[in-house]
């Protein structure tokens, strides 16, 4: 009997240890749509990570493509004669070969491919192919095409099968090459955005709201003016600034154009934080007041940031993809998703117009859905008013 009741008070004592962020996990993982949004973003996550090691074309930019094939629906299958490039062509074979080279930049075409519906003989050194055409097409004039490798070994050594599992655009390039490239750029405007957002807004509010007075006053309307300028009118102008249009460029107009949102909520917090009994005991105990607000009054809303990060990087991940539709983000040929509706965009009324467009307007739509899932959990997961599962 006494071993009974001495139990009961180290089993509420165990859960009376358990600190905050054991009940935020719990809350967030029993809310299945924001974990289905988390797994979704570790999904992009991992393929932009892997980049180019993971692609079916692995060019740079997935640029590699045909104009004999563009416009091509799904599941095509093609045919490839590969022909030597000269040797002033080719790419310095040590950095080609590097595996982080071509995780970074992609791997340079090493031969000239051209695709084929059928091939035969015609000597020792030259062979006599048909072009690929369309189905329903008619069929193409023979051609010659002179070899340096014996006949014998034509058909094991320089030719091959390509699928394109979600067919070519406009350009002939692999449509899912350059969606599963997309989003590199996508996850990665969004965190250099969300990063610069978050130091920028967190300094200028921070400041706004501890100091308060004229200081505060003169940064609140700094904010309130930036807050009025609409955010492509922002990029565009640091586009200008820099004399570049860039993805770098892109990266660094669209976090400085979401600051804001950043300040206001650290000003608000601040405030209401200052006057805190800890916040007078450090300055009693004469702690500076840098240190006072990065260590002590800044972690003190880790909650209320790391769900507007969230929100956030949605945004930035919609507002890029707006500017590249409308030429003032992402250049071609890098494979913005934006800039991938828009060539989808110029073909409706075409038979692929409407998956040109779908398929990165998809994509857009569930990452982007996949960070306000992930928000909103997290916004229920830091509210102490939501019940956990036990």
């Amino acid at each position: 009997m006494a071993s009974a009741v001495s139990a009961a008070p180290t089993a509420t004592t165990t859960a009376a240890a358990r600190p905050p962020g054991y009940y935020v996990r719990q809350r967030l993982w029993q809310n299945r749509p924001a974990v289905a949004g988390l797994a979704f973003i570790a999904l992009c996550t991992l393929v932009a990570l892997l980049g180019y090691w993971v692609l079916p074309d692995n060019s740079p930019n997935a640029n590699h493509g045909f104009v004999q094939i563009q416009k091509e629906g799904p599941g095509l299958r093609v045919r490839f004669l590969r022909l030597p490039l000269p040797n002033s062509v080719l790419a310095e074979p040590a950095a080609d070969n590097n595996i982080f080279h071509i995780w970074l930049h992609g791997r340079e075409v090493q031969a000239e491919e051209m695709p084929i519906a059928a091939y035969r003989r015609v000597d020792g050194a030259t062979v006599a192919v048909r072009p690929w055409t369309p189905e329903g097409a008619a069929p193409a004039p023979w051609q010659q095409v002179a070899m340096h490798t014996p006949i014998k070994q034509l058909f094991d050594t320089q030719t091959h099968y390509r699928t394109y599992a979600l067919g070519t655009d406009k350009a002939g390039r692999d449509e899912l090459s350059r969606l599963l490239l997309g989003t590199r750029i996508s996850l990665g405007i969004g965190l250099v955005a969300v990063l610069i957002s978050l130091v920028l807004g967190m300094a200028v509010g921070a400041v706004a709201g501890y100091f308060g007075g004229w200081v505060d006053s003169l940064l609140l309307g700094v904010m309130t003016v930036v807050w009025s300028i609409p955010g492509i009118m922002l990029v565009i102008a640091i586009s200008l600034a820099l004399d570049s249009k860039g993805v770098w460029v892109s990266f660094v107009a669209v976090g400085l154009t979401m600051w804001v949102d950043v300040a206001r909520v650290v000003r608000g917090q601040m405030l209401s934080l200052r006057s805190a009994t800890f916040v007078e005991a450090g300055r009693v105990l004469g702690l500076p007041t840098a240190r006072l607000i990065a260590r002590h009054l800044l972690p003190n809303m880790r909650g209320p940031l790391i769900v507007l990060a969230t929100s956030n990087f949605a945004s930035a991940i919609l507002l890029e993809a707006g500017l590249s539709f409308l030429g003032l983000g992402v250049q071609p040929p890098a494979p913005s998703w934006g800039l991938m509706v828009k060539e989808g965009y110029d073909l409706l009324g075409t038979q692929a117009g409407l998956w040109l467009t779908l398929l990165p307007g998809t994509a857009i739509s569930l990452l982007v859905l996949s960070f306000n899932l992930l928000g909103n959990g997290l916004r229920d997961a830091y509210d102490p008013k939501t019940p956990v599962a036990v």
